[in-house]
């Protein structure tokens, strides 16, 4: 079973069916799932704001949610010095770093649809720094 880490955007994208979520579960599909434990605190935060702008979905929004804890998800501690070099190196907030790292780390697939993290991947396994 492969491992991956998948970052809020992945993960909001199902939960909240947005466009693309399709394909990240297929990306997501049979493998070993992993997140850094801020990850709950990145989806409550999607959550809130899709409630502030859609609060006649209230319910729905909480409900989709909630069903974070059904994936599986393994959350992990991460080493936050070397995050935070990670992020001062690819011009990435902390938060992004973190599942930058734990890909890094664990040797995984990073699944994102975040343009930005996705490029700091690929320059990072590109040229790793020495």
């Amino acid at each position: 079973m492969t491992d991956k880490v998948a970052d809020a955007s992945a993960i909001a994208a199902i939960l909240f069916l947005e466009p693309g979520y399709e394909a990240v579960e297929q990306a997501l599909s049979g493998c070993e799932l992993y997140a850094p434990a801020l990850i709950r605190f990145e989806l409550a935060n999607v959550c809130l704001k899709k409630i502030k702008r859609r609060p006649t979905e209230r319910d729905a929004i909480l409900e989709a949610f909630i069903s974070f804890a059904d994936f599986g998800v393994r959350e992990k501690e991460v080493d936050f010095a070397e995050a935070i070099q990670l992020a001062e190196a690819a011009q990435l907030s902390l938060y992004d770093a973190t599942y930058l790292w734990l890909a890094e780390n664990k040797d995984a697939e990073l699944v994102t649809l975040d343009k930005r993290l996705n490029d700091a991947l690929h320059s990072l396994r590109a040229s790793p720094p020495a």
